[in-house]
């Protein structure tokens, strides 16, 4: 069945949780956002008590529940990967087991991540919170282009020292600096107070009625499968990363043209390969065209329109690859004013409130233990992209065009969890779930993967490569 428009989970307030059924410790029948996140995959509610959780409570503290965001959309994604491998067996649905402290150490692990011993450079010098004529501005230029972009929006040179770039901030205002970055491709917005306004943390449509091709038992949930990553930075690699992880042949597609921070690939390229296509070109098209003829997923981290000029967007994949999923992300959302601007994940926790939110006492704007925007939604497009794989296998057939959004998932977390009052548990330390592992870029020293089912995985079946040095075949 074709559905023309897509179907929505508003961001709306949770109710309580059940007594005592959010603890560190046991099931999660009473754990409002680990129901929440399942429901807005489409899981079926009578799953829910195969999760428990265990693990430290004093994990990704925040006066924003954080820390129950992070959890619900591993267990989400997780009991999606246990359905679809007791879907591949023929068996019962595997126990799922979340440990807290497994999701806090992933949520950070661009943070964990070493390269021979070397910790990669974080945020930019030109990348952080500055004060406006009459307020705080979030900048964003940890990549070339956007620092380039941005100073010249403000009419700096390149060469421009970041004293000078304050004082030239102080003195507009903190919307003004905003329009003159957007206008410039550059990444620059006001810090905002808390606002009423919600987006849908998932929405979803079935496209055709294609057939699901058959799967067979498999070791892993998502062997077999074929899966075309067109994501850049975070919260889309944390998806495909994941995917990978369950058995997907996942293979990165980046344009030549565009840099990319190799250190960042470093810690969510594990698990895939990674090529570079020029769309524009016909040789390289033709083999863009030749892997979406078997693919399974294509999961699109771009800006809304950016690839559609090239014949990429949902409908046009769809037409040419019936029975697709399509999973799209975008930052501010898919209607609004700004449903076509460029975001990051602290650019998002700007300008929805969440800086506001969590700031310091002396008004200095604040940030969320973790990019828990990026990485929860991460982990929510690998669960609605396994949940749809089963979907398809189990009585509803066809095509799905996911949607997902940061501001979505800021939302959510502001307005769709009830914060818990007090949490227990001991200090928490790192070192049970990172691991070391050998790749072409060095000893990585690398967070483990939160996912956790009974019999399932638990670290990828191959470290990172060189990105955009494999080739554009499947395996």
């Amino acid at each position: 069945m074709t559905e023309r428009s897509f179907r929505p989970l508003p961001a709306e307030p949770a109710e309580p949780a059940e007594p005592g059924g959010s603890g560190g410790s046991g099931g999660s029948g009473g754990d409002r956002p680990t129901a929440d996140a399942w429901a807005a995959v489409g899981g079926p509610a009578g799953l829910l008590d195969r999760v428990s959780f265990r693990g430290p409570d004093a994990v990704l503290a925040s006066g924003l529940p954080v820390r129950q965001l992070a959890r619900a959309t591993v267990a989400a994604c997780s009991l999606a990967a246990a359905e679809l491998a007791a879907h591949r067996d023929g068996g019962p649905v595997p126990a799922v087991r979340v440990d807290q402290g497994a999701v806090a150490t992933a949520f950070v692990s661009e943070r964990h991540l070493r390269i021979d011993g070397r910790a990669p450079v974080g945020f930019a010098p030109f990348s952080g919170f500055w004060q406006a004529a009459d307020g705080w501005v979030r900048t964003h230029a940890n990549y070339p282009h956007h620092r380039v972009r941005l100073l010249a929006a403000l009419g700096l040179p390149p060469d421009t020292a970041p004293e000078r770039f304050a004082e030239t901030l102080r003195a507009q205002s903190a919307v003004r600096i905003q329009e003159r970055a957007y206008e410039a491709g550059a990444l620059a917005v006001a810090v905002a107070p808390p606002g009423e306004s919600t987006h849908p943390l998932i929405e979803s449509r079935t496209v055709d009625a294609a057939p699901a091709r058959p799967l067979p038992a498999a070791p892993l949930p998502a062997a077999g499968l074929r899966v075309l990553d067109l994501t850049r930075v975070t919260a889309g690699p944390v998806a495909t990363r994941t995917l990978a992880l369950l058995g997907a042949d996942v293979l990165r597609i980046d344009s030549p043209h565009l840099p990319e921070d190799e250190d960042a690939h470093a810690d969510t390229g594990f698990g895939k390969r990674s090529t570079r296509l020029d769309l524009a070109d016909p040789a390289d098209r033709a083999a863009f065209e030749d892997l979406l003829a078997t693919a399974d997923v294509v999961v699109n981290g771009y800006r809304p329109g950016a690839l559609d000029r090239h014949g990429l967007a949902p409908d046009a994949l769809l037409e040419r690859r019936p029975g697709l999923i399509v999973a799209q992300l975008c930052a501010w959302g898919w209607t609004g004013p700004w449903a076509d601007r460029r975001g990051f994940d602290s650019l998002v926790q700007a300008g929805t409130g969440i800086a506001a939110l969590t700031a310091a006492a002396d008004g200095r704007p604040g940030v969320l233990p973790a990019q828990a925007l990026d990485h929860g939604t991460g982990y929510l497009i690998a669960a609605a992209v396994l949940r749809a794989l089963t979907d398809q296998r189990t009585g509803r057939p066809g095509g799905r065009h996911l949607r997902f959004s940061l501001a979505g998932t800021a939302s959510w977390l502001v307005r769709g969890i009830r914060p818990e009052e007090g949490t227990a548990g001991g200090p928490y330390g790192p070192a049970p779930w990172l691991a070391e592992t050998g790749s072409p870029y060095g000893r990585l020293r690398h967070a483990l993967p939160p996912i956790a089912y009974e019999g399932g995985p638990t670290d990828w079946a191959r470290p990172p490569g060189r990105w955009g040095t494999d080739a554009a075949v499947w395996r």
